[in-house]
């Protein structure tokens, strides 16, 4: 029981509650859990955060479903609204998520068009909006990365926050798997759950990868605000790693990174460092010159994030250990898809990247 607990509360940022968990753990409960993803463009690797924690539950006997939420996708407006395109990057992500080490043949894999087919599946829509007041509903937007007030101009966004709770309804999830973005589409499930007499879901929220420029605009901004304006996002290429990028383009974006001497947050350096190299390896060697100190190995973050607090390793030696690691766990994911097909889906796909 404690090797499943600290395998599923590993680098997440939250957990509602935890107390339900593990009494569901102690009862020996099968549980199952689910995350829906957008198609949405290339893979960048903030979602190796999720991706990570997908594998963790996995290895700590949660049967996962994997929702490929194309038409969620689609109200988005996410690649321009071109469902066959938004399908496409559902099975690029799929591929990412097997060369990644998931062993995908055990995860339900979930078309959000065998969702929509079903009318059970649109009682449930409706019994969610019917038990959500159109504030409260607004007031989820943010989940899909948009504003309130963006509903004025397309309704159908408005349907958005009430599919994702029903997705959770209709799959028969005992976890939700998600950023801290979806916070507001799990509480609202919990929420509704008791009027709709269902299972009420137990929310596992990972941390947001914050963009390579880090963390400069934080004052006065709300929690919402903050979240869009940092993290790192498929349309803002500039700001974000993808697990396409080459070695070189790593070696670049990493170096032009926001690093501040002796700074934790906001750190996109550091971030990477916490929740993707040493999700993936036990030790970390940071390279220097022996008129420097020489080489310097840490078996774990805190040991890390101490040192770079107390001023021991310098910004640009943490950069190039950094992406050096990186490099080489992404080699895996960009060899499984260093194809002509994937070649000319992600030129396709960089092209058509709306926000």
């Amino acid at each position: 029981m404690e090797n499943a607990i600290s395998l599923i509360t590993k680098n997440t940022e939250e957990i509602v509650t935890l107390d339900e968990l593990k009494k569901k753990i102690q009862n020996g409960d099968k549980l199952t859990g689910y995350l829906g993803f957008e198609p949405s463009g290339l893979f960048h690797i903030g979602w190796l955060i999720w991706a990570q924690k997908v594998k963790d539950l996995m290895n700590a006997g949660v049967k996962m479903k994997l929702l490929v939420a194309t038409w969620h996708a689609w109200i988005n407006d996410k690649l321009g609204g071109d469902m066959e395109l938004i399908e496409k990057a559902g099975k690029y992500t799929i591929d990412i998520l097997s060369a990644y080490g998931i062993d995908t043949s055990k995860l339900d894999i979930v078309d959000a068009n065998d969702l929509i087919k079903d009318k059970n599946y649109w009682e449930l829509v409706l019994r969610v909006a019917k038990n959500t007041t159109l504030a409260r509903m607004k007031r989820a937007l943010t989940i899909m990365g948009r504003k309130t007030d963006e509903a004025e101009l397309d309704t159908s966004k408005l349907f958005y926050p009430a599919m994702q709770v029903s997705d959770i309804f209709y799959l028969d999830v005992d976890i939700a798997l998600g950023g801290t973005d979806q916070r507001k589409a799990h509480m609202l499930a919990r929420e509704v759950a008791e009027r709709l007499n269902k299972k009420k879901v137990i929310a596992i929220h990972t941390p947001l990868l914050v963009g390579l420029k880090g963390g400069q605009r934080m004052e006065s901004l709300e929690e919402d605000e903050l979240l869009a304006d940092v993290k790192m996002s498929k349309s803002k290429p500039e700001n974000a790693i993808f697990v396409n990028d080459s070695q070189e383009e790593i070696e670049s974006k990493i170096r032009a990174a926001y690093c501040p001497k002796g700074i934790v947050d906001l750190n996109p350096i550091l971030q990477i460092d916490k929740y993707i190299i040493f999700a993936n390896t036990d030790t970390f060697k940071i390279e220097r010159d022996i008129k420097y100190g020489g080489d310097i190995e840490f078996k774990n973050y805190e040991e890390l994030e101490k040192a770079y607090v107390e001023g021991k390793i310098h910004p640009m030696d943490l950069k190039t250990a950094t992406a050096r690691k990186l490099n080489e766990i992404l080699d895996p994911i960009r060899k499984k898809i260093n194809t002509p097909e994937y070649q000319e889906l992600t030129s396709i796909i960089i092209k058509n990247v709306t926000r």
